[in-house]
């Protein structure tokens, strides 16, 4: 049985998608980008800023379902540059403080609104 977890401090889906669904012990969390949850607006000071209000968008999920970053068990990270790359990873670093998931970085040609990075994860709950 799945259940849709939905949290108003994230951006709410901009398709037909959900923010993130539990099945079991396992979330799996839709791709955020830098949407701030209450203007709707992409941050795009910095690809650091950008990254930030990511993660923030990722932590709301999370909290919303009794989880933290603790509990990511695997991590996508879609760049449109890999210039990116060392930005994005020390933004991305700082949110967690010990065993850290499973990840791929993955360049692509674009991301939704024009977005320089998009993050999606898996959750393991004990």
């Amino acid at each position: 049985m799945k259940t849709i977890i939905r949290s108003a401090s994230a951006p709410a889906p901009i398709g037909p998608y959900s923010q993130a669904v539990r099945v079991g012990n396992l979330i799996f969390c839709s791709g955020m980008i830098a949407l701030d949850p209450v203007t709707g607006q992409l941050i795009q000071d910095s690809i650091a800023a950008e990254t930030k209000q990511v993660m923030h968008n990722i932590q709301a999920l999370l909290q919303e379902a009794g989880a933290g970053f603790e509990h990511i068990v695997k991590t996508t990270i879609f760049l449109i540059s890999m210039d990116d790359f060392g930005a994005v990873n020390e933004v991305y670093g700082s949110f967690f403080n010990d065993h850290f998931p499973a990840r791929e970085t993955v360049a692509v040609v674009g991301l939704p609104k024009n977005a320089r990075v998009e993050i999606s994860v898996t959750v393991a709950m004990p």
